[in-house]
């Protein structure tokens, strides 16, 4: 369930504020509402932050000699760690801006590679003494149509260039214009490449340093941790907002600050907040959209908690808890999906080990364990079920195991039929094949998923009229499965007319659909008035019109549970086939058995991403579209103690 809170607020004296923050995190139970400081020393938190984060990049691209980890650094207090930091950031700078120089003096060089040692204070010189010279380059079939009165100096040629010394300070007019000038250098490429030799050797003494400081990589790591912790405390106590209606600080001004706690602590926290002389208001939130959401729910329920955080999907506050129905779902959804026995046994036997692992160590076990030990499970049932064991063919399944499966559903029973107790012996009809019972099984889940959103929206409405529309959409609903049964599934068999136990149930459903839209389009949007949510209707019918099309498409969605489960199990048969010739020859073995886990561990990871993909999406969209749910929520993170 969604617990209720109450929005607080804590008045304490201005001079005494930091010591109540302190109290406050000590609290660990108020959530606060967001608050943008700005001080000095939160200016200088950021900035050691950003060097930490910086740092820790650059240090972990270093590649140490053997025998020496980057966690190997002398304990240092934080504020030399800092200037470390500091001084390896500089550093990184340092080196970018010597390879760059690098580059452009490398680039500078190139120019006069054909040039020999140029000096431009040669240059000067001679230009002082009366011989002002200039570069020039032009083509080789041009260099003899340069006018004879121009005066040149050959410095040297190869077939595309002639390089020549122009005499004279301007450019002739009547110099050729395939004939360029070379600008000098800005120093003598002597100089160049003394300078490219200094960078380097910079450089290097650059990566030494990196290479001694990357032995503070964890230390950092931490650093980064205690400084995010700083941060979030100085934020808060320089945004407090304070009394200002005085020009000059006095010495009972008065600081305050917001925020939620769960209505369950309320108690302990007035009483906390008695022990420290606080002054402190509560009550109900106003703006839903405001409050954080805590959920409150058992062992079991609480399972799903890995998923929905690795997802970060949070129910708004005013919105459902639907941790329970997520978790029954999805371990269906994921179960069918993975699809094989052997799957299944595989992953639970793995997470089982596991657990033990970490409680023979002491430690505690993840939480994701748990979870995935039911999954493994629920995979294993399927696969049982289905008479789905690694993909194998079913001459080499025990009977044993495949008197365990379901015939209807089982690979075992592939290429039987059945006909359904109202039609008749006799007719020209084919039967249900499995794939077609795994299909109604499949459509069968959507109706209890989505009936369920419509449950819950009618309990939560129940006191207005506006639980009719909602009935409305559960029997369009329960109606819409019919036709998609007659649609998708089999024509002939679920058809119009259909009549068990004297009831027309084809025609029923069609009526189901039709009552149920117009129950849906006139109280759907009943806020008081049957006439305005009337109008409400009229004035989106396309989209009140498209919704009984989105209901034939949601439930119509499911099928991506056969599908997606139908195509691993084709990946496993396909590497089963691949795999058996080379298993019957001995030097072929071993590669046969590699290709055996590879192609079933990869095939695994391809069906971890279609559960995530699909059977996350069944819950997070189709059943919370027709719950009304957008899960624009935000966790209640309350303001307390760094954790260990």
């Amino acid at each position: 369930m969604i617990e209720k809170m109450q929005k607080v607020s804590v008045v304490v004296l201005n001079r005494e504020r930091e010591e109540a923050l302190k109290n406050l995190r000590r609290l660990g139970l108020v959530h606060l509402v967001p608050v943008e400081g700005s001080s000095e020393k939160l200016t200088a938190y950021k900035e050691a932050l950003n060097n930490a984060v910086t740092s820790e990049s650059i240090l972990s691209e270093v590649k140490l000699p053997k025998g020496k980890n980057k966690n190997s650094g002398r304990s240092i207090s934080n504020e030399e760690l800092m200037k470390i930091c500091a001084e390896v950031v500089q550093k990184a700078d340092r080196k970018k801006h010597l390879l760059d120089e690098i580059s452009a003096d490398v680039a500078e060089l190139d120019r006069f590679a054909f040039w020999g040692d140029v000096n431009p204070s040669d240059f000067d010189y001679l230009k002082e003494k009366g011989i002002p010279l200039k570069l020039f380059e032009v083509p080789a079939n041009k260099y003899l149509e340069i006018e004879s009165d121009i005066e040149t100096v050959i410095v040297n040629n190869d077939k595309k260039n002639v390089r020549f010394l122009l005499v004279g300070e301007k450019r002739p007019e009547n110099l050729l214009p395939e004939a360029f000038e070379v600008p000098f250098p800005r120093c003598s490429t002597v100089e160049l490449a003394d300078e490219i030799a200094a960078y380097k050797k910079e450089i290097a003494s650059i990566e030494e340093y990196k290479l001694e400081k990357a032995g503070y990589l964890s230390a950092i790591k931490a650093l980064k941790k205690t400084l995010e912790y700083d941060i979030e405390f100085e934020n808060v106590n320089a945004g407090m907002e304070k009394d200002s209606s005085k020009e000059e600080s006095a010495e009972n001004d008065l600081a305050w600050i917001q925020g939620y706690v769960p209505e369950l602590n309320m108690e302990e926290f007035k009483e906390f907040a008695r022990k420290n002389n606080w002054a402190v208001a509560w009550a109900e939130p106003e703006n839903p959209d405001e409050v954080p959401t805590k959920l409150k729910n058992n062992k079991i329920v609480s399972m799903i908690y890995p998923l929905t955080d690795f997802l970060g999907t949070v129910p708004g506050y005013a919105e459902y808890d639907i941790s329970g129905w997520f978790l029954l779902f999805f371990t269906i959804f994921f179960g069918m999906i993975f699809g094989d026995g052997g799957y299944g046994l595989l992953v639970t036997i793995a997470f089982v080990v596991l657990s033990f692992v970490s409680k023979s160590k002491g430690k505690k076990v993840p939480a994701l364990y748990p979870l995935a030990i039911l999954l493994g499970v629920a995979t294993a049932l399927w696969g049982m079920v289905t008479c789905t064991w690694f993909g194998l063919d079913m001459k080499y399944i025990p009977d044993w195991l495949k008197a365990l499966s379901i015939p209807q559903i089982s690979n075992a029973s592939k290429g039987m039929t059945w006909l359904p107790f109202w039609v008749e012996e006799g007719a020209e009809i084919e039967g249900l094949t499995t794939d077609k019972f795994l299909m109604i099984w499949c459509f069968a889940l959507a109706l209890v998923q989505l009936s369920v959103a419509h449950i819950k929206a009618m309990i939560r409405n129940i006191k207005s009229l506006k639980a009719l529309g909602d009935f409305g959409s559960m029997i369009q609903l329960w109606g819409m499965l019919y036709v998609v049964l007659m649609m998708v599934v089999d024509g002939k068999i679920f058809n119009l007319n259909v009549v068990i136990a004297g009831i027309p149930v084809g025609k029923v459903c069609v009526g189901l659909v039709a009552v149920g839209f117009v129950l849906s389009f006139i109280f759907a949007n009943y806020e008081g008035s049957v006439g305005e949510s009337v109008m409400a209707s009229v004035k989106n019918i396309i989209s009140v019109l498209l919704g009984v099309v989105n209901v034939f498409s949601d439930i119509v969605s499911y099928i991506r549970l056969w599908a997606v489960g139908l195509a691993g199990a084709a990946i496993s048969q396909t590497v089963n086939e691949m795999a058996g010739p080379m298993l019957g020859h001995f030097i072929l073995f071993i590669a046969a058995i590699v290709l055996l886990v590879f192609g079933h561990g990869l095939n695994m990871i391809l069906n971890l991403l279609s559960v995530i993909v699909h059977g996350v999406r069944l819950n997070t969209l189709e059943f919370s579209t027709h719950l009304g749910m957008s899960w624009s929520g935000f966790k209640y993170e309350p303001f307390s103690e760094k954790a260990e």
